[in-house]
């Protein structure tokens, strides 16, 4: 079989490749931009914090002033500088995650610098690790951990591999609010992460279900409603019913009025079926111009003053696009029995009578026959009433 050959469009006439691919960019550049800001308000409040930290052990050892400028200048000046650069940046998150492993290097530096005190150069080392692993999985806080290492051993190595543990108790007391309110930080952050994921989780299951047009539960929906209620009614017993629809000549007004007013049918029916529903109902759009109405503990007889409604109201329905045109549908309606092999055999029973309905001149509801099982000692015999 031969493929079609590709357009042959003048390139003016094409869409713009560009046109298309911005608004993605842009999501994609706002959503960094985002990463690049939550990141800078942790990194200035764990390096205002770790640089009392660090201070305080520098104070006891008679640090020249020279390191005191480059301690301020990390502690105080260095998160916008990385802010800044990141946000103007062609790849803010790309950016972003070099300046990770400045933070680790330069913690490494600040560990030796302290000659490995015990207390503040855990929790420096502790917290450096947490949020990488926050950020991006133990993969990456392992390869940040290693430039820790090696600017630590490097930094050591200059000043003569200075050891002293001692941790003081003026030094214990500046840990405390790096010790405390970092890891709170954190846990704020990661609680809002999570509930930002269980938010999108909740949109998408709900996208998945329902359809776009219509706003009703999409076809797959309406298969397992209906599964569910045939389950329950070979269970406990009970009358259900399940009514296919089908919009009455929709083709043609299609061709007529044009597809906006089609679509404007479309949310009309919808929007009926669903006036129309019981709580326990579940209407859904099954193809096209069909629908499915699955109603649980109910007969025909119930079923058939329901669709009376239904094709009252749309009947008396008016379309801005589609002037003096009445809308009808034919419907096809069965009843659930035990002798049902699925869900598919329901639907054939009601498509089945849905094809009479339109055979017989459209607009009506049409009802498969009937099955009456009855139980017999020993046997069980089932009979079809018209």
């Amino acid at each position: 079989m031969r493929m079609p050959s590709p357009p042959t469009d003048p390139p003016a006439s094409r869409p713009d490749a560009a046109a298309v691919v911005a608004p993605a960019r842009s999501v994609d550049r706002e959503r960094e931009q985002r990463f690049v800001a939550r990141m800078h308000r942790m990194r200035t409040l764990g390096l205002g914090l770790g640089f009392f930290c660090v201070a305080s052990v520098l104070y006891l050892r008679g640090a020249p002033w020279f390191v005191w400028a480059l301690l301020f200048a990390h502690g105080f000046a260095w998160p916008h500088v990385a802010w800044l650069a990141a946000s103007r940046s062609a790849h803010p998150s790309a950016f972003e995650r070099i300046s990770l492993f400045v933070d680790s290097a330069l913690g490494g530096a600040w560990i030796a610098l302290m000659h490995f005190n015990l207390l503040p150069s855990v929790l420096l080392a502790t917290m450096l690790t947490v949020d990488k692993i926050g950020v991006a999985g133990f993969r990456f806080a392992l390869r940040t951990t290693a430039a820790l290492v090696v600017a630590c051993v490097v930094t050591s190595a200059a000043i003569g591999f200075r050891i002293d543990l001692d941790t003081p108790m003026s030094v214990m007391v500046a840990c405390i609010p790096f010790l405390v309110a970092y890891p709170i930080a954190i846990a704020g952050v990661m609680h809002a992460l999570a509930s930002r994921i269980a938010q999108q989780n909740r949109w998408l299951a709900h996208v998945s279900a329902t359809d776009e047009l219509t706003g009703l539960p999409n076809r797959r929906q309406g298969l397992l409603a209906a599964a569910q209620t045939l389950a329950y009614q070979r269970r406990h017993g009970g009358a259900a019913v399940l009514i296919v629809i089908d919009i009455d000549r929709f083709k043609q007004i299609n061709d007529r009025y044009g597809h906006p007013a089609g679509d404007d049918i479309l949310r009309r029916v919808a929007s009926t079926l669903r006036e129309c529903s019981r709580v326990i109902d579940t209407p859904a759009r099954y193809a096209g111009d069909e629908f499915l109405l699955v109603l649980p503990a109910t007969t025909l007889e119930g079923a058939g003053e329901m669709t009376k409604r239904i094709r009252s109201e749309l009947a008396a329905a008016t379309f801005e696009t589609a002037p003096g045109l009445r809308c009808t549908v034919s419907l096809g309606a069965a009843e659930a029995h035990t002798d049902m092999a699925d869900v598919e055999d329901w639907i054939q029973q009601a498509d089945a009578a849905l094809y009479e309905a339109k055979a017989r001149g459209r607009d009506q509801l049409v009802c498969a026959p009937r099955v009456v099982t009855t139980s017999q000692p020993g046997s069980a015999a089932a009979g079809r009433a018209a």
